[in-house]
């Protein structure tokens, strides 16, 4: 074996924790951190680091964030060249070296916010020519700093910056800042300002603001930082404000310009006093989208002095999460009526509503879109809120309804006939729990929305006009109402056993029908459905069949003109038990269990096949001679016994000294030549004639043939084989052979004599016989000399051979 060097041992040792997978790597003490997907984005969140891991150097995406975290040196980042996200939000980074992100050429995502930053260095970024979103929130720096953080950074795009000590604001800080996407700024103790400093922003998109101490304190900063930001195409969301104060909305006044159009307004609180001032100061700005979430309003409703303002200009209003301190003590908005009449969409969510006035409803005489979901309107709330069915908010197009205590569907179709564009209807999350058999509906209803109710039935109640049907989570088994403009369907989270069938829906186009019980579905399912061509069916409890399987495969490549939209992992086995858990999609199953009448007709035919071939092998090897053989030598031999038994013990069991074995054709041979010379002539005075068994003299009459051979055989010391090709072709000389064969086997080979009496070679005995063919290969037989000089010598031979041990 080799003999390890020094370097490559220390190289062994380097790398030996990395392939074990463990924590600390080096003499260096740096972590590792291995948690990378195939997308090559290592997310080593929520780890407990306290200085950057060592990751590999081929990740796109690197999420440090939420860990200890309090430097990045020199080396930490060196050969990331392909990084391209950086996240390290949420440390405690004090220090950071100023080549730390040197090597990282295509970042193009950093984020450092919520850390321990006191000062931001412009070297850091000096190599990061590519970067799009840079996050420096919530540290604890001061400013800016210059030179500007930001020069060379062209392609920068989206910009947050700020925190609670954030103090000053220069007109060098932002240089280098061109256009931006997205703007973030958290001030909200800044004191100085530089007036255009964020003015050289442009294109500028979105505007965030938290300027809640210069909004109370600093009217003049407050202002010069909205005016550099108003432009009509820039929305501008100003949060963590408290517009409670009677100057509190000065800084509108200060900046009114007349550019701004969307304004928003989060997490605040406002008082009525406060929100006329600021319908005031905005009077006459071509303000078209206001949107306020997560506000607390104060007062009792005073609106009297907005009621000389002009917003034609307004188009929607969007509140969310709005709290009323002592609602009790609010007059009606009818005094805002002059806001009402021109929006065409009004959002009012989760704001506890529990009624919206039949008057303020005739107001609204442009409204197109009302979403006054997740509220308190209950049916009869609901009914004064919708004028009782009679013809107002004619323009209506879009109601949302959802999330109310809402019981009655009758009584909605009613209150909604007269809106007679009305086109989308979401009443879902309701506690609707049945239909009524009809129902009468606007004619221009297309979309319908009942989902997470808690209906069982359908009935005809549903309009024939709709295009969209939404009737998810319900406990609903079966659906098969006539929808003949029916495009999309939805039934998810309900207790089918299959898909609804096709024919009711000849448009449908899209079907969802995840999370209900499912078993499976196939081709015929599919082909009832005329123009169906998306399908969304996973999370059931899907027995994978054959059929089933391989539909679902065929149907993921894209086989037939239905496609499954859904992630294919949601299409998992729950039967048979030995499938339970596995993905539908990486099911195989075999040919036996899926193909089991072809399966059972080729195992036959092949069996049979098999069998036909075994049967002429077992022919061609004698095994059916050798059983038949068997079993009539063991029949034979039975009856031999028996006849042993009945014989006295005075009678000899051997009778004869040889049994004598010849053809038909062979019998002059023996009658004249080998009878005479044996049994009626001796060489000698003192030998004796031999006794031999003939079949035609002493086999017993009226016997089985079978039971006289095997009698002869063992009643005799010998058996004599006249062979000859006459021998050979004798059926009675066959049967004779086959019982000595038998016998030569239990006596031995010394029991039989062959003659010759023509030349015959051992491969003309059939093969059967391997105990003849063996003793003609290794045994000395009798040729029948033709010469009569040699015949005493033949015949002496023969006495020999048949005195044996009896000489």
């Amino acid at each position: 074996m080799r003999r390890l060097t020094s370097g490559s041992l220390a190289l062994l040792l380097l790398l030996a924790p990395l392939i074990r997978g463990q924590k600390v790597n080096r003499g260096d003490g740096r972590p590792t951190c291995r948690r990378c997907d195939l997308h090559r984005c290592c997310n080593c969140s929520y780890s407990g680091f306290t200085s950057v891991p060592i990751v590999t150097d081929q990740a796109l995406s690197l999420d440090l964030s939420f860990n200890n975290i309090t430097m990045v040196t020199q080396k930490d980042l060196m050969g990331h060249s392909q990084l391209r996200a950086l996240d390290l939000h949420g440390n405690r980074l004090a220090e950071i070296h100023p080549s730390a992100f040197d090597s990282l050429w295509s970042l193009e995502e950093l984020d450092l916010s919520d850390n321990q930053l006191k000062f931001l260095n412009p070297m850091w970024l000096k190599n990061l020519a590519i970067l799009e979103h840079l996050n420096l929130l919530n540290n604890p720096y001061s400013r800016l700093g210059s030179p500007s953080m930001f020069l060379g950074l062209v392609r920068l795009r989206r910009l947050m910056f700020g925190g609670p000590d954030l103090k000053e604001l220069r007109r060098t800080d932002v240089f280098g800042v061109t256009e931006l996407e997205d703007l973030t700024v958290h001030a909200n103790n800044l004191a100085s300002y530089d007036s255009g400093t964020l003015g050289d922003i442009w294109p500028l998109g979105r505007v965030t603001l938290s300027l809640h101490g210069p909004f109370l304190t600093n009217v003049a900063l407050a202002a010069a930082v909205l005016a550099d930001v108003s432009y009509p195409e820039t929305p501008i969301i100003l949060q963590d404000l408290n517009l409670t104060g009677r100057q509190s909305v000065q800084p509108f006044r200060e900046s009114a310009n007349k550019r701004i159009r969307s304004l928003s307004l989060r997490n605040s609180s406002v008082s009525d006093a406060s929100l006329v001032d600021f319908l005031m100061v905005m009077n006459g700005d071509p303000l078209s989208y206001i949107h306020v979430e997560d506000v607390t309003l104060k007062g009792e409703g005073r609106w009297e002095k907005a009621n000389k303002t002009d917003y034609k200009s307004i188009d929607e209003f969007f509140l969310r999460n709005a709290v009323v301190v002592d609602v009790y003590k609010f007059t009606a908005f009818l005094q805002l009526g002059f806001l009402l009449y021109y929006p065409r969409k009004v959002s009012v969510i989760n704001c506890g509503v529990f009624v919206m006035p039949c008057d303020t409803a005739k107001l609204l005489v442009n409204l197109q879109y009302l979403d006054l979901s997740d509220n308190l309107l209950t049916d009869l709330t609901m009914a004064e809120s919708l004028c009782h069915g009679a013809p107002t908010l004619k323009e209506l197009r879009v109601l949302n309804i959802s999330g109310n205590p809402l019981k009655s569907l009758s009584l909605i179709s009613h209150l909604v006939t007269n809106l007679l564009k009305l086109t989308h209807l979401d009443v879902s999350r309701t506690l609707y729990s049945s239909m009524p058999s009809s129902c009468s509906w606007p004619s221009t209803l297309k979309y319908l929305n009942i989902s997470r109710a808690k209906l069982t039935a359908t009935t005809s109640c549903l309009p024939r006009s709709l295009e969209v049907l939404d009737l998810s989570y319900n406990d609903l088994k079966g659906f098969s109402l006539d929808l003949p403009l029916l495009r999309e369907l939805y039934l998810s989270g309900n207790k089918f056993l299959g898909l609804p069938a096709g024919q009711p829906f000849p448009n449908l186009q899209t079907l969802t029908m995840q999370f209900n019980t499912l078993n499976m579905f196939g081709l015929p399912e599919l082909q009832s459905f005329r123009r169906l061509e998306n399908l969304q069916a996973g999370y059931n409890k899907f027995i994978c069949t054959c059929g089933f399987v391989n539909f679902f495969q065929s149907q993921l490549k894209q086989k037939g003109n239905v496609k499954l939209t859904d992630r294919k992992d949601g299409y998992v086995c729950d039967s048979p038990l030995h499938l339970q858990g596995e993905l539908v999609s990486q099911v195989r199953l075999s040919v036996e269990a899926c193909h089991r009448v072809l399966f059972v007709s080729v195992s036959c035919g092949v069996a049979l096949l098999v069998g036909l071939l075994l049967c002429v092998l077992l022919w061609r090897l004698h095994v059916f001679w050798y059983l038949k053989m068997t079993w009539a030598w063991l029949k034979a031999k039975r009856s031999s016994q028996k006849q042993r038994r009945d014989t006295t013990d005075s009678e000899a069991l051997l009778s004869f000294d040889a049994f004598v074995s010849y053809s038909e054709r062979d019998a002059g041979w023996v009658e004249n030549f080998l009878i005479p010379e044996l049994e009626e002539q001796s060489n000698t005075s003192t030998s004796r004639p031999f006794s031999l068994c003939l079949h035609k003299r002493d086999f017993l009459p009226g016997q089985p043939i079978m039971d006289n051979i095997m009698s002869a055989i063992e009643r005799s010391r010998r058996t004599i084989f006249v062979l000859s090709e006459n021998f050979v072709q004798s059926d009675w000389c066959r049967y004779e052979l086959d019982f000595s064969h038998f016998w030569l086997f239990e006596a031995g080979g010394d029991a039989a004599i062959l003659i010759l009496l023509e030349p015959l070679s051992k491969d003309d005995v059939p093969k059967r016989f391997c105990k003849l063919r063996k003793l003609m290969s290794s045994t000395t037989y009798l040729e029948w000399p033709q010469d009569e000089e040699r015949r005493p010598e033949f015949w002496r031979s023969l006495r020999n051979a048949l005195r044996g041990d009896n000489d």
